[in-house]
């Protein structure tokens, strides 16, 4: 008789390449079980809402009941293993600190409850600890982690199991309305047309990707217009694709590429796409590495830095995209419409945010954490860190992104800015970025009263960034002189 194996499913709805799942159908008969443990972010909880629904009908569709539960995972683990008599738990590891620190708590317990524990490596490319420089060392500099990354086999992708025995009994199971996912509030509903959860619908979008864009990603990477990155982010933070797929799939394309003879930067393009797939194990490695780095900067020098005191107003313009700059006010009402924003414009609206506001980083990441589908502990605390000049391998502070200047250089006929700004649609290119310098007839022209149709400018830039440099200097010589 075969036993019986709790597989726990965490940050991996998918069965393609899952290794606790893939081995325990291999050793005995799979209960499948997902529990609610952490408070998420609200684009998160509706995509977690949607993806937890595709997984489970197609586990409906196999024979399979996923069964579903709220609480702590010490104890509902425990309490299903001597319900069910279950002998072991399978489950693939997450590396956010917390939950580092509550599955070892865990595994002990359960061994102590008489139920063997297996956990497996997964989501990354890598499993954080084992990438390190010469002296053994974590790396601080991504170019370095990236060319050894590049030296370092990655394991192939593991298939969907043949033949899976599942668990035959009911078991009680929570409803999905039940876990409470999706708020009260109507917000969410919106995303329901940008998005679309799910293993299936997620192979289908990487798989269109790498035949049509791939090869064009360097070129077009930076167009925030332009779907030319593969919009991967989310289905990657819910494990609904493992990145050893992406990686093998795009190595047979790299191999194609030369077979083919595609110019130099088409060729390139499939290596650039790779080096932000690296960058994503980057930001977790450095996240066990420093767990620290949730709320305390990577450059202990910054803990001194003077940030401003926030006025609630001023941090609710630039949530709502309200400073009188397009460029930010675009990224920030994209954000809102459909829980992403396009990663050139996140890094102007984060700069925007603590160094011409002189806000801390955290309040950007809490409302990213809120409002992002692909919203990540690692990679979005790594984001900010870089915005803010914080970390290891930072953008330096005192590059402070001048928002007039990137919206000319990024969207130079100003399509990005009228998507998001349907009020400055009328105004001529040359005032779209800053249209508080258009005359009074061409305002009037566009049906634009500044202050009224669309703000004025929440601070000015030349303004803010002296006073960034000048709380820049500060810090300095207090670190200087301590």
């Amino acid at each position: 008789m075969k036993h019986k194996i709790i597989v726990w499913f965490r940050q991996d709805l998918r069965l393609l390449d899952n290794p606790a799942m893939y081995e325990a159908s291999q050793d005995g008969v799979i209960i499948p079980v997902y529990i609610k443990e952490d408070q998420i972010g609200s684009a998160s909880a509706w995509w977690l809402d949607l993806s937890l629904r595709s997984f489970k009908e197609k586990l409906d569709s196999l024979g399979a009941n996923l069964i579903l539960k709220k609480g702590n995972p010490h104890q509902v683990l425990k309490e299903l293993a001597s319900r069910t008599g279950a002998t072991a738990v399978y489950f693939n590891n997450r590396y956010e600190p917390h939950h580092l620190e509550n599955d070892k708590i865990l595994i002990t317990e359960l061994k102590e409850h008489g139920v063997h524990v297996n956990t497996f490596h997964t989501n990354l490319l890598f499993e954080p600890g084992s990438i390190r420089n010469k002296q053994g060392n974590p790396y601080k500099v991504f170019t370095s982690f990236w060319k050894t990354c590049k030296q370092i086999p990655v394991q192939a992708p593991l298939p969907v199991p043949a033949n899976i025995n599942w668990d035959e009994n009911k078991i009680e199971s929570c409803k999905l309305e039940e876990l409470e996912l999706v708020s009260a509030t109507n917000w969410h509903q919106k995303l329901e047309q940008y998005w679309e959860p799910g293993e299936d619908a997620t192979l289908k979008k990487w798989r269109t990707f790498a035949e049509v864009d791939i090869h064009d990603y360097l070129t077009y990477r930076n167009d925030p217009v332009l779907d030319a990155t593969s919009l991967l982010s989310p289905h990657l933070a819910f494990g609904e694709i493992s990145p050893r797929l992406i990686w093998h799939e795009s190595k047979e394309l790299e191999e194609l590429s030369e077979i083919e003879n595609l110019n130099e930067e088409q060729q390139e393009s499939v290596e650039g796409f790779l080096r932000q797939l690296v960058w994503r194990d980057f930001a977790y490695h450095q996240l066990v590495d420093f767990p620290h780095i949730v709320d305390k900067p990577l450059q202990q020098a910054y803990l001194s830095f003077p940030w401003n005191k926030v006025e609630e107003d001023t941090l609710e313009a630039w949530k709502k995209g309200q400073t009188g700059y397009p460029l930010i006010d675009a990224g920030m009402r994209e954000l809102w419409e459909t829980g992403w924003m396009h990663n050139r414009v996140r890094m102007v609206v984060g700069s925007f945010l603590v160094k011409h506001l002189l806000y801390h980083w955290k309040e950007g990441s809490a409302w990213f954490e809120d409002t992002l589908v692909d919203a990540d502990l690692a990679n979005n605390t790594m984001g900010w860190q870089w915005v803010a000049g914080t970390g290891f391998d930072s953008s330096p502070f005192f590059r402070i992104f001048n928002p007039i200047k990137q919206a000319e250089r990024f969207d130079p006929d100003g399509t990005y800015i009228k998507k998001w700004l349907p009020e400055l649609r009328l105004l001529p290119g040359k005032y779209l970025v800053e249209p508080w310098k258009a005359p009074t007839e061409i305002l009037e022209n566009a049906n634009i009263k500044i202050g009224v149709d669309y703000p004025e400018p929440i601070v000015e830039h030349d303004f803010a960034r002296k006073r960034a440099l000048s709380a820049y200097q500060q810090m300095k010589e207090e670190n200087k002189n301590a």
